[in-house]
């Protein structure tokens, strides 16, 4: 049974097993989360017939604005909050282990880019660093650590300093990964490009009104002829989730084993699809066993036959018909 010490099995899991563990600890936060079991029986679920994850109610992302979404009485390790423009109310993450959001990002980003200690990691994160509890701030800055490279580090406006440490650091042919959030990127590019070919530039999104909105292809187009790369990677991650996928190019995200990305219908936000399709984005996070692992998202994207999906924006606030237009 999943209980708060069974940590361990979450990123144990394998393909065949997902589903069984994901129904699983739907049940174990169906009796410790108030808050998850009061939507639950809102929605006049019988737990006992959910058989599958597409019958797993996906809690609305915004519960996290206005309640907390905790399972189990363990005391709160620490609080993530989003970020978000003068006047909204943010969403906060009540994490009662610090170790099990560690452990799920470094694993999550060894998957993919293996051990940090082979890379010199330089995190371009102003709005953030700005503010205090924001989890992408405390996932790059242990993975600075993790590193272990004198030149790791954060940089807020000090264009010229970043633009001299890449420099020496190609020079030296070093690993490096430049991670940032979209708005300082772009300014970087537009104020010091460079030819970068031992540097993996990593956007993590946001713009938050600091600059013209543009969609994803528009801001790697302008980084890879900036920086004279052939591709742009991205971070798909969110105050809600303890966990991240990774696209190592064309916006195409791949989830670690622990994570799946479902869409559900656009007219019928109950109505959940396992597999290809295009829709509004439901997340399962397997490594949000203290707080809620389904996750129904403001997103809408499409999902392809291997489990990668593509992100298309933000939905309105409207009701969901029509999200499937931007897919043209």
């Amino acid at each position: 049974m999943v209980n708060s010490h069974g940590n361990h099995k979450v990123f144990a899991v394998s393909p065949a097993g997902f589903a069984e563990l994901a129904l699983e600890i739907f049940r174990f936060q169906y009796a410790g989360n108030a808050v998850y079991r009061d939507y639950v029986n809102a929605l006049q679920v019988n737990v006992s017939a959910v058989r599958s994850v597409v019958q797993i109610p996906f809690l609305p992302i915004r519960f996290f604005k206005t309640h907390r979404v905790q399972t189990g009485a363990a005391e709160t390790a620490i609080v993530f909050e989003s970020s978000g423009t003068t006047g909204t109310v943010p969403s906060r993450h009540f994490v009662s282990d610090a170790g099990l959001y560690r452990e799920s990002f470094t694993r999550g980003f060894e998957s993919f880019y293996g051990s940090a200690a082979g890379w010199c990691i330089i995190g371009l994160l102003p709005s953030y660093l700005e503010r205090q509890h924001s989890s992408l701030v405390y996932m790059a800055d242990d993975l600075v650590r993790q590193s272990g490279h004198a030149d790791s580090g954060f940089y807020l406006y000090e264009q010229e300093q970043l633009a001299a440490l890449l420099n020496r650091l190609e020079r030296a042919g070093q690993k490096t990964l430049l991670i940032g959030v979209t708005f300082a990127l772009l300014d970087f590019a537009e104020h010091c490009p460079m030819p970068l070919k031992h540097t993996v530039i990593m956007e993590t999104g946001g713009m938050k009104g600091r600059r013209e909105e543009l969609v994803r292809q528009e801001v790697h187009d302008i980084l890879q002829q900036a920086f004279h790369t052939p591709v742009i990677h991205s971070e798909y991650g969110m105050t809600e989730l303890l966990s991240q996928a990774y696209s190592a190019g064309e916006g195409l995200f791949r989830c670690p084993p622990w994570m799946k990305v479902l869409v559900r219908d656009d007219e019928d936000p109950l109505s959940v699809y396992e597999g290809p399709g295009s829709g509004a984005i439901n997340i399962i996070d397997l490594a949000n066993i203290h707080s809620c692992s389904f996750i129904a998202t403001e997103d809408a994207g499409r999902v392809f036959p291997d489990g990668s999906f593509h992100v298309f924006g933000r939905l309105d606030h409207s009701d969901l018909r029509g999200c499937s237009l931007l897919v043209v």
